[in-house]
């Protein structure tokens, strides 16, 4: 079966893209609770206000912002009333224009949109620097893990002595990166593997920081095979592969059946938020 350009990262820009929109939405009505997750699992307002460097603003770089599903969230739950009255002053940054638009629409108080930059992590300019904050979230899986290091140099760079940075991203172990590599093997074996939390974790140390993992697990489900297909679908960016032809592949299909309920399918991640602090 054919499933179109064996480049990781030029199947999500094709994703990522209005001629997409039905696949994001079908994705996000299970992926939606990877953001209420990371968003319950530490008080990132409490980050914001701990490295902001005045009482105007803290200046953050959303690093692949996609659709602005994090900071959506930290906005549902009441950022604005716990950050002292500061505006977030955010920098969008995603190879995708689609996806800079989109974050740029979804964003409120206290967040206030002060650059965008259409380009990837590892080749944002140098003279892009001196954030409060960085953070990427379900967002590095399709640099390839050659890239990994620069592009993580990149982000560390970016930030100001005494900055913070997060990376959220599923583990090896993940629903993610499980489903990833099965998918690889029997329909796009020369397709770039995703990049994992531990490689992320990897890098950090090698740009010179000590990241702090903290590990969160959850479940998605979903009994509705159309929802659950476009999911899976967006999962690999590749929308040509149906559910059937996965669920009758003996390797994907031996995986899927470990996810069935009586129902329908329930689907296991683990992530790890991935923090640092730059040397003041």
């Amino acid at each position: 079966m054919d499933v179109g350009t064996t480049d990781t990262e030029a199947r999500s820009l094709v994703h990522w893209a209005e001629s997409g929109r039905l696949g994001m939405e079908a994705f996000y009505a299970l992926a939606i609770e990877d953001y209420r997750q990371m968003v319950a699992a530490r008080d990132w307002a409490a980050d914001l206000r701990r490295h902001a460097r005045d009482d105007a603003e803290v200046r953050v770089l959303d690093v692949a912002c996609g659709s602005g599903k994090f900071p959506a969230e930290l906005v549902r739950r009441g950022l604005a009333g716990r950050v002292d009255g500061r505006s977030v002053g955010v920098d969008l940054l995603d190879p995708s224009a689609f996806s800079i638009s989109e974050a740029r629409s979804v964003l409120g108080p206290p967040f206030v949109v002060r650059g965008e930059h259409e380009v990837r992590l590892q080749d944002l300019h140098p003279s892009v620097d001196g954030f409060d904050v960085a953070w990427a979230t379900h967002a590095l899986y399709a640099i390839p893990a050659g890239q990994l290091d620069a592009a993580l140099a990149r982000m560390v760079a970016a930030l100001r002595p005494g900055g913070f940075g997060a990376v959220v991203q599923a583990t090896t172990a993940s629903h993610y990166l499980r489903f990833a590599g099965l998918f690889r093997d029997s329909f796009s074996p020369a397709s770039t593997p995703f990049s994992t939390a531990e490689q992320v974790a990897d890098a950090l140390g090698r740009a010179g920081v000590e990241p702090r993992v903290e590990p969160i697990e959850y479940t998605v489900a979903s009994d509705d095979r159309a929802t659950v297909e476009g999911f899976l679908q967006r999962c690999v960016f590749e929308d040509s592969v149906p559910l059937a032809a996965m669920e009758a592949d003996p390797a994907v299909g031996a995986y899927l059946t470990g996810c069935r309920t009586d129902g329908g399918y329930r689907f296991t991640q683990h992530v790890h938020v991935i923090t640092w602090e730059v040397a003041p």
